[in-house]
């Protein structure tokens, strides 16, 4: 299985270089247009344009969607963190409910007896 994996990570690698390689061009990016950001006051500066390799853009693109989603899914998912959360409080709970009972059910009784019926 460890193979399989080093595999996929070195095609999704092989990809990447060979998706670089093929987009090299210069693009312009903003984070706002022109008019909008010259519109708002103290914001101009969110309407600069910077010029980087489109294969950067788009891994930007890339890594900005993943962490979307990741967080995404850490939201969703909170509801079942919180229920298994709860189960294992009380998993904890009737476990030393049971030990107790055990010890009140042994009391009085000679303890290698008592010993015994705990194990068996």
């Amino acid at each position: 299985m460890r193979y399989i994996k080093y595999a996929f990570w070195a095609i999704v690698a092989i990809c990447l270089i060979v998706v670089s390689f093929a987009n090299r061009g210069l693009v312009e990016l903003r984070l706002l247009p022109e008019s909008l950001a010259s519109a708002v006051p103290g914001f101009g500066w969110l309407g600069a344009a910077v010029e980087v390799p489109l294969f950067v853009a788009l891994l930007i693109g890339v890594a900005v969607g993943l962490v979307i989603g990741l967080i995404w899914e850490w939201i969703r998912e909170y509801k079942h963190r919180a229920a298994a959360s709860r189960n294992r409080r009380e998993a904890r709970k009737l476990e030393a409910e049971v030990q107790r009972l055990k010890a009140e059910k042994h009391e009085g009784k000679d303890e290698v007896l008592a010993l015994l019926e705990q194990t068996g």
